[in-house]
Formats: C-alpha cells, sequence, structure tokens
C-alpha cells in the first residue's frame, strides 16, 4: 500500500487575509485538535543550513521524524512536510490554501500520508482520514464563526481545571491589582486569560497585543501587566529575539543576568542585544498558577513568523514562478540558511526577481505583475524567503518598558550587573529646572520652598507618567526624564507647561508673585544605559545635549532638538501647536561641549 490522501474543501463568509490568520497558525490549530507537543532538536550543518528532528511519545509508539522547514505566500498556501524513522508511517503531509469567493473564502485542505508498516496501513486504511476530517472540519467551522463575529472566542478548548486553592488565590491577586493605581479594571479580564487561554497564547503574553485585542489603551495594560507580576499572577522575562526569525533563542528573568547575545540554532547565526531593537519583555502565567510544559506544537508554522510573507524550498539550478500579490513596502530577500541578505522597496514596476546564489542574494528584474520569480543558482538546496524589514510590531521593546514610570516604581531593582552596558537605538530625553529657585529659596525660606518643590516633583511625575515616560532622577530641582518615543517626550512638556499655572494656583506662595516657572528641554537620539547608584540610567551626548537645552530654556517655554521638530510623529502636534498661535521658533546658540553652534526651535507658552 502506497501514499494515501483525502481532500477537502470549506467555504468561509469572510475573505482569505481574515481567514489566514486563524487557519495558517499551526500550533494554534494543533493544540486545539489535541495533537500531542513534541520536542524539536535543532542540529546546524556544515553548509549552515540546519536540520530539525522531532521526537514524541504517542501510546505505544515512540515517533522520530525529520521535520522539512514550512513552505508558504502569506494569505495563500501552506504546505508542511515530516518524513519519519519509527512510528507506523513513512512520511505524513498537509497542504492549505485559500481563494477569494465573493466576499468570503474557499479553503482547500489536503492531507497524504505513506505507511511504513502493517500498523500504519491500517491506521490509513481504518479511522485516519474521518478522524481528520471530523477535527480539521470542526476547526475551520470554528475559525468561521469566530471570524464573523459570532464567537468570542477562536476554538473550543478546555484548559487544566485549576485547583480550588489557585482559584482563591488568583481571586486575591485580582482584587489586589484593581486596588493598585496600575489595575485599570483589568485585571480579572487578565486572570480568565491565565486560566482558561489556549497555552499558545501563554508563552509570550505581549501586552501590545492584548491593548489590541481588548481596544484598551497600551500603557493601561502594560502597567496591569507589571503589577501582575508584582502580585504573582505572571512573571516577566526578558527575552533577547533573533534580528532572522524574531523568535527568543535567550532569556532571563532579570536584566542583571542579561546575555550579551545569543545563538539561534534555527538561523545557525549568532546576534547581539540591543534595547530598543531585540530585547522584549514579555510576561507569562506564575508557575504556580498555571505550569507551563515545554514543547512544540508547531515550530515552524507561517503565523510564528509573520514578518516573512513568503518562504519556498527550491533545488539547485531550479527557478520558480510563485502568484503572489505583496503590497508595496521595504522587504528583506535572504535565505533560510545563514548567509548573505538584500535589502528592497518595493513599487509599483513590480516584486524583483529573488535570485539565490553561493555567496549572495540580489533583487532581479521584476517579475510579471502578480508573481514573485525565485531563482536558485548556487550548487545547493536553498530556501528562499521573502521577509518585511518592519520589526515585530507587538513587541514591548525594553527601551520602552524602562522608560515607565510603573517600571521604575515596581521593579526599582530590575537593573543591570555592574559595569555592563546595552546600546538604545533612540530614547527621548527631557531635562527640567526652576527658573530662579535659588532666590525663591532666599525670599519664601526653606520650608516653604522645599514643600513647594516637593509637589512640583509630584505634578511632573503625573504628567511624565501620564504620557508613558518616567523619571529616571531628581537633581537638585531639576529632573531628568525618559520616554521611548518623541512624540510622547513633547506632549508631556507641553502638558506640563499647559497646566503649570494651574499648578500655581493650587500652591499660592506670598502674594501670589512667586509662582514658579519651569524651564524644559528635550532631545533624542542614540545613547547606552547603564547601573548607577542602584537605578537604570542614560549615558552618551543625547543625555548631555538635552541638558544643555534645557539651559537655553527661559522658563515657560519648551526648547526642542532639531533631531525632535524634524521628526515625523512629532511635526502633526507642531502644525496643532502652531494653529493655536504657539510656532515652533528657530533659535541656535554655542553649547558648552559642541564645537558648532546647535540649531533648535523654542515653544513659548503664554504666561
Amino acid at each position: 500500500m502506497g501514499e494515501k490522501s483525502a481532500s477537502w474543501t470549506w467555504r468561509f463568509d469572510r475573505p482569505p487575509a481574515e481567514i489566514w490568520p486563524l487557519l495558517a497558525d499551526t500550533a494554534r490549530v494543533n493544540e486545539a485538535a489535541k495533537i500531542p507537543k513534541h520536542a524539536i532538536t535543532e542540529i546546524p550543518q556544515p553548509d549552515g543550513s540546519v536540520k530539525f528532528l522531532g521526537r514524541v511519545k504517542m501510546g505505544p509508539f515512540d515517533i522520530r521524524w525529520r521535520e522539512k522547514p514550512v513552505n508558504w505566500v502569506a494569505e495563500q498556501w501552506f504546505e508542511h512536510c515530516r518524513y519519519f524513522d519509527s512510528g507506523p508511517l513513512k512520511s505524513l503531509c498537509a497542504q492549505f490554501s485559500l481563494e477569494p469567493n465573493g466576499e468570503g473564502a474557499l479553503g482547500h485542505y489536503r492531507l497524504s500520508a505513506a505507511p511504513a508498516n502493517l500498523i500504519g496501513r491500517l491506521i490509513l486504511a481504518t479511522g485516519f482520514f474521518p478522524s481528520s476530517a471530523k477535527t480539521f472540519g470542526r476547526l475551520a467551522e470554528e475559525a468561521n464563526a469566530f471570524a464573523k463575529g459570532d464567537s468570542a472566542s477562536l476554538f473550543s478548548y478546555a484548559a487544566p481545571q485549576p485547583k480550588p486553592e489557585v482559584v482563591a488565590r488568583v481571586a486575591r491577586l485580582v482584587k489586589e491589582i484593581d486596588a493598585s493605581p496600575n489595575g485599570h479594571g483589568l485585571a480579572q479580564r487578565l486572570a480568565d486569560l491565565v486560566l482558561h487561554a489556549q497555552e499558545v497564547d501563554l508563552w509570550h503574553i505581549r501586552p501590545l497585543k492584548l491593548a489590541h485585542d481588548w481596544d484598551r489603551p497600551a500603557l493601561e495594560v502594560i502597567e496591569l501587566c507589571l503589577q501582575a507580576v508584582r502580585a504573582g499572577l505572571l512573571e516577566l522575562r526578558w527575552d533577547l529575539l533573533c534580528p532572522r526569525c524574531r523568535v527568543a533563542k535567550a532569556w532571563s528573568g532579570g536584566l542583571d543576568r542579561l546575555p550579551d547575545g545569543a545563538h539561534c540554532d534555527s538561523c545557525n547565526i549568532d546576534y547581539g542585544r540591543d534595547f530598543s531593537k531585540n530585547v522584549e519583555a514579555s510576561f507569562r502565567p506564575a508557575e504556580a498558577i498555571r505550569p507551563m510544559e515545554s514543547g512544540e506544537y508547531c515550530l515552524m508554522g507561517p503565523v510564528s513568523t509573520p514578518h516573512i510573507k513568503l518562504q519556498v524550498a527550491l533545488d539547485p539550478g531550479e527557478t520558480r514562478e510563485i502568484k503572489a500579490q505583496l503590497s508595496f513596502g521595504p522587504y528583506r530577500l535572504r535565505t533560510l540558511e545563514a548567509g548573505p541578505e538584500c535589502d528592497i522597496d518595493s513599487g509599483i514596476a513590480g516584486f524583483p526577481t529573488v535570485v539565490l546564489e553561493d555567496d549572495a542574494v540580489t533583487a532581479g528584474a521584476p517579475a510579471p505583475r502578480g508573481t514573485i520569480r525565485l531563482e536558485n543558482r548556487s550548487r545547493r538546496p536553498l530556501t528562499a524567503i521573502v521577509e518585511s524589514r518592519a520589526w515585530v510590531a507587538d513587541a514591548l521593546t525594553a527601551d520602552r518598558v524602562t522608560a515607565l514610570q510603573a517600571f521604575r516604581d515596581l521593579f526599582s531593582e530590575d537593573v543591570l550587573r555592574p559595569g555592563d552596558e546595552v546600546s538604545i537605538g533612540r530614547v527621548t530625553l527631557l531635562f527640567s529646572d526652576l527658573r530662579g529657585s535659588t532666590a525663591l529659596y532666599q525670599k519664601i525660606g526653606d520650608a516653604t520652598a522645599y514643600h513647594l518643590v516637593r509637589d512640583h516633583f509630584a505634578f511632573m511625575a503625573r504628567t511624565i507618567r501620564d504620557h508613558q515616560g518616567a523619571i529616571v532622577k531628581t537633581i537638585g530641582d531639576a529632573v531628568m526624564a525618559a520616554f521611548a518615543r518623541p512624540e510622547d517626550g513633547l506632549q508631556a512638556a507641553v502638558a506640563i507647561q499647559r497646566q503649570v499655572a494651574a499648578f500655581n494656583r493650587e500652591h499660592p506662595v506670598g502674594d501670589g508673585s512667586d509662582a514658579i516657572a519651569i524651564k524644559l528641554g528635550l532631545h533624542q537620539g542614540p545613547c547606552i544605559i547603564v547601573t548607577l547608584n542602584d537605578r537604570l540610567d542614560y549615558f552618551g551626548s543625547t543625555v548631555n545635549l538635552a541638558a544643555r537645552l534645557q539651559g537655553q530654556s527661559q522658563g515657560g517655554d519648551v526648547v526642542l532638538s532639531r533631531e525632535i521638530a524634524e521628526d515625523p510623529a512629532v511635526a502633526p502636534i507642531l502644525d496643532r501647536l502652531a494653529a493655536e498661535g504657539i510656532p515652533a521658533k528657530r533659535d541656535q546658540a554655542s553649547l558648552k561641549g559642541f564645537a558648532a553652534p546647535l540649531e533648535f526651535r523654542r515653544l513659548n507658552f503664554p504666561g
């Protein structure tokens, strides 16, 4: 008895783009289908490729196989094959494709298998295909209902039943989290996720994705997860993402144990770390709440690496034309195997031919519209990859989370080890000071001035936190604050100057002529982050320039570096301010430590 196969076609009420992320999420599908977890061993080969070996115990069978990398074109099709060294089957392949069908889609699923022995022949001749039809047919129906909005959950799934004491403990934790400033009324929703969601949703809980799914502000969900770690519902881990497959290949439970770099066996490369690029803060259930067993449901499914839009294996000398329509934008052409890569920007001329050679990946002449041409001119099998250059949209990178006040308050002890330093590609820094503070102390007395300055720090901290920033330190009457995004830093500075009059009304001093005036300077750029005085701190020329710009402030204004003012995300804010009669006026000055006069912008707010 040779290979046997069966095919099924399902109708969906939503288009392929909406069905693809549901049914191409093979790890989620396999878990919902109750396919057991398996272990994968990755063995780098001398030619730069990687051999993937799987193993699982199923009943009396110790099954071992070679995992062939999945082929796919995003939103169109995938094919996945395994070749077995033991067990009842010799091979097993699954193929799935989607095509438009009016306002919906048709899904075609084909399962083929070859027996390895008598037991395999009996399995394929009896219940294998009918059982598969029932299971995957049910999942297709559930995916369709979810896509239409008829079901709140994607697949029917029974999570492990928690013990009564765990349920009681979680109830207490929900109350504790909600009573904190960081709960935002979301603690029960998070607890329900931890106790009842599929495991694939819990391996890496990403607050930015949760915020999108829940339609809540990102800051609220980030703060919720941080508070849940402090309470004991979640664990925080720092993941070091591979720059090619974007999967975490090393991690630590604290910044003081964060490795300098890692090796990705899947991509067979070594890589380093950058707080603003590939160090991610992710979360998972605390072990005492919901233990997570190790293993894989599917290592290389298309949705596991959604930035990869095409992955297709080619034999030496093979040329293929793939029907595919990719949107305009920045892409990277490379191979699954370690080797060179090529960055392109796809435009209206058509997608360039992907040319694979022994020592190069290049962009050839554009293929006909609606197709992607792949050429393997090398002397070995290679897998062509076309990937988006955009980074992981849902990754809460370390530069962002360490610049949040909730992290600084809750995890003040989570710092880098002494002598360690990590680069940050971009951070926005705000420096403030009080105008004429020395004279103010002399006029109103030390005790009164101390209370006024203390209340001013609290006012600054609230405003900075509300705009997704954090106070790094205070120096006398001055504040140094950090923001991951320049637009947040500018909006915080604007809010401070607009609210300082209200602060003065609420804190009258003397005859009212002693109102405070705040000087603000703002700059963005690269720097390094280190541990100083038991806290995370920033160093470099970006820090120096931000402090110097604050020195140019006259009080009641905001001084912006040219880098901030010309940032695309800042431009709309400046346009709105200009329309309100607060234009960004050009200015320049010679600043200490900088050879040439520097240009900056000044926003003057009415007193």
